[in-house]
């Protein structure tokens, strides 16, 4: 199927390794012309190279928790890919405590990490004529999972403000979605972390999806990027989850 990406620009935040890295390759080798962040610079430029042997990747480091460094990259990024039409706010804290600390760095990085990036790119592309959002959300937005976490909730409140902003941009041609992942595995991930440090936990928490396993990012990476392209066209202020039907597990 032709996603009629060649030739699209895009933005991927947090885009070094797992669920990020996999979306901005997908969308390189749909086409896309795709810039991307991270706060690793080693990791970012081997990926910025693996990308660019494959099509045109910009990449530069950034934290995502800091709003002038965030603003500043969000700027050096648009004018590298001369846009952009897509953008996905994949970067998370991944602060899975309750203390205040975990919900100032989810507020900040999750949460404002989506909002700031939507706030930057949203009159580019309303120049452009339209353009395509996804924000990464997570199936603990909708899911009892581990606890009353900050992780959680910042979570949820990107998929209430993705659907809101759904509605007030869409008659500038934009449309905006989540996705929300499930358990998924890749080395150097939390999963692979938990199967080493917590393996009681990996287990039970294996032991719940009902297709017996974890997921992969270019699993998640092919649904946003379908959600990007024209193909998804009549799709906009929804959350897909995607989880191999973890949330829909029936105990008996």
């Amino acid at each position: 199927m032709d996603l009629s990406l060649n030739g699209k620009s895009a933005l991927v935040t947090g885009a070094s390794k797992g669920i990020g890295k996999a979306i901005a390759r997908r969308l390189v080798e749909e086409g896309a012309k795709v810039a991307l962040c991270a706060r690793d610079p080693e990791p970012l430029a081997e990926t910025v190279q693996e990308l660019q042997a494959a099509g045109e990747a910009w990449g530069a480091t950034c934290d995502v928790g800091d709003a002038r460094a965030y603003e500043n990259w969000l700027e050096q990024a648009c004018a590298a890919v001369e846009g952009p039409d897509l953008l996905v706010a994949n970067a998370s804290a991944l602060a899975l405590g309750g203390e205040e600390n975990d919900w100032e760095a989810s507020f900040q990085v999750d949460l404002m990490g989506s909002v700031r990036a939507a706030t930057a790119v949203l009159p580019r592309m309303i120049e452009r004529g339209g353009g395509s959002i996804v924000f990464i959300s997570s199936v603990a937005a909708v899911e009892t999972f581990v606890g009353p976490t900050a992780y959680n909730a910042l979570k949820a409140a990107i998929i209430t403000y993705a659907s809101q902003l759904s509605r007030a941009v869409g008659a500038q041609g934009i449309r905006v979605n989540c996705v929300s992942p499930g358990a998924i595995e890749f080395a150097g991930g939390v999963w692979d972390h938990a199967k080493r440090e917590s393996p009681e936990f990996y287990q039970t928490t294996l032991s719940q999806q009902p297709m017996g396993r974890l997921g992969t990012p270019e699993e998640v990476a092919d649904v946003v990027t379908f959600l990007l392209s024209d193909r998804a066209k009549w799709i906009t202020g929804e959350n897909v989850v995607v989880d191999g039907g973890y949330t829909h597990r029936v105990a008996f």
